[in-house]
Formats: C-alpha cells, structure tokens, sequence
C-alpha cells in the first residue's frame, strides 16, 4: 500500500500531498526491502526528480535491487555494463562499476535535414540492445491511442489516429530509459527536468497518425495553464527502436520531406519559432507501415522544468 501510494503522489494523481511527500514514502519503502519502490527510487535519484540527484546513489539502489532479485534490476546492469542484458554475469557491484557515462553524457554530431523548422538526424544514437529492451519493456503500456475532443469534453478514438501509445511516467521508466534522457539532453542542452515522460509508439500495417503538430494548440482547452506550468513543448525527439517493416516514415508535408530510421537511430525537430510561438510548419505524421511493425519512443522537451513542480 505505501509503494502504491507513494507511486501515485510521484506520478501525479492530484492527491492532497506534495511530490516530496511522495519520494519519502518510497524511500521508505525501499529501505524496507520494497524492491519496486527501489526501482523506482533508483531512477527519481538518476534524474533528480523530487530528491537530490545523485549517480552513485541510483547505482547503489539498482545493485540493491539486483540483489533483492529483480530480473529488471538485473537485466538493466547487464545490459548497460556489458551491452548483453541476457547475460549470464551476477557481479551487480562491477557491472555498475562498468557502464561507460561519458559514453551517455558526451554529445554526439547530428546531419542537419531542414534549417527552419530545424530536424536532424542522429545515426546509431543508440545500441540495437538498447532498442530491444526498451523495445520489450514498452510492450505492457501499449494501448489504442485517443486524440482530444472539445465536444466529448475527453479523449475519443478517431480515423485521424489509429495507432497505439503508451506513456512512460516515472514509475514505468527505468535506468535505460534515464540514460536515453541523458543522452538526448547532451544533444539539446535542455536539462532533463524539462522533459516530459517518454511515449511509447506502435504501428501495425496500415495503422497511423495524419498530420498534426506537437506543440501546445493555442486551440485546446487549458492552453494557458499548461504553457503557465509546463510551458511549450519546443523539441521532439524520436528514438527508432526496429527497422524491419516496410513505409512508415515520419513525414513533414508542409517541407516536402519524408524519414525512415534505422533500428538505434534518432530523429530531432523543433515545434516553435525563435520567438517560442507554435511554428505550423512543424506539421508532422507518421505513415502507415505496409509490412511489419513500427515500434519508436517519442520524446518532448519542454521550455520549462516539468521535474520538482506542482502538477
């Protein structure tokens, strides 16, 4: 009950009780032998979201919940510290110990594809295991995506977008996850505290997403609350998890310009003008596979810290 609780005051469930709250009953939690709730704890660490940040407490919590039996815990060290998270290496404390954060954290060069609105194109951002894990864990958020309706008041299902979603908040991330923030922030110079969680993106033949923006519509209900609290989603940036399906670019109509990636590879573009106001010319969708199936994890970055700040 207490990591459930602590889970939904973290995430934000509008609950009486502030974050920081939240963070202590999951490290309450966790000293107690909780392993979720050390998980999770692992990564508010990694990020700085509600505690102070810290790299070797984020390890030492992850080790513990290797220790604890955690095929997660366990399959994330692998992976990081020796790229095969099917490994059979039980030496959590050397695993940690080997995982290369400069190789995270040190920026890497893009290709420009368009000036204005900016897009760039990032080969090999990222490992193919890399991509299968993630790959994997998404599977269990995946559900049928839903766009906003004025008139239902709600989100409805709709032809526009038939696709399915699954967001990441910071009880479903883990430190694979974490890194990939990392990463995409060495690239943008926005600190992680401005990105919201990552979405989980899937497409099977002939399924898609038409032509929309992902800055925040001036349109919408709310539009100036969340600017005034979250502020405007000025980057997006794709991370391409699998390359075995046939169509299915991300394609910007209003450029005349059309992205196919491959498995690890990254894909920047910017929502807004020089000015931060919404750019339309950032139109954007993702085609219909017409084999196989798509699988990416889309990422906004925001102009404001969305970490440590009241829901």
């Amino acid at each position: 009950a207490m990591t459930e609780l602590a889970r939904r005051l973290v995430i934000g469930d509008r609950a009486p009780f502030l974050p920081e709250q939240g963070a202590k009953l999951m490290s309450d939690a966790a000293r107690a032998g909780n392993v979720d709730a050390t998980l999770r704890l692992a990564c508010m660490t990694a990020l700085g979201a509600h505690v102070e940040q810290s790299w070797d407490k984020a390890l030492a919590m992850l080790i513990r919940a290797a220790e604890l039996g955690s095929q997660s815990a366990q399959g994330q060290l692998r992976l990081l510290g020796t790229g095969d998270a099917h490994s059979d290496r039980t030496d959590w404390l050397q695993l940690a110990r080997s995982i290369d954060f400069p190789a995270w954290l040190t920026p890497v060069e893009g290709k420009v594809l368009n000036d204005a609105p900016r897009i760039e194109h990032y080969s090999q951002f990222v490992s193919p295991a890399v991509c299968a894990w993630i790959l994997e864990h998404m599977r269990q958020f995946l559900e049928p995506a839903k766009i906003y309706s004025a008139d239902a008041h709600g989100h409805v299902a709709d032809q526009m977008r038939t696709n399915s979603i699954g967001p990441m908040h910071l009880a479903c991330i883990d430190m694979v996850n974490v890194l990939l923030q990392y990463r995409i922030s060495s690239v943008t110079r926005i600190p992680v505290s401005n990105f919201d969680g990552p979405t989980a993106l899937h497409y099977k033949v002939g399924e898609e997403i038409k032509d929309h923006y992902d800055y925040i519509n001036p349109d919408i209900p709310n539009y100036a609350h969340e600017i005034q609290t979250r502020g405007e989603r000025l980057i997006t940036f794709l991370t391409y998890l699998n390359d075995d399906y046939d169509a299915g670019e991300t394609a910007f109509p209003k450029l005349d310009k059309s992205h196919k990636g491959a498995t690890g590879d990254g894909l920047l573009f910017v929502n807004v003008l020089n000015d931060g106001k919404p750019d339309p010319r950032s139109v954007h969708a993702g085609r219909p596979p017409t084999r196989g199936e798509k699988f990416l994890l889309s990422q906004f970055l925001r102009q404001q810290p969305v970490h440590n700040t009241p829901d």
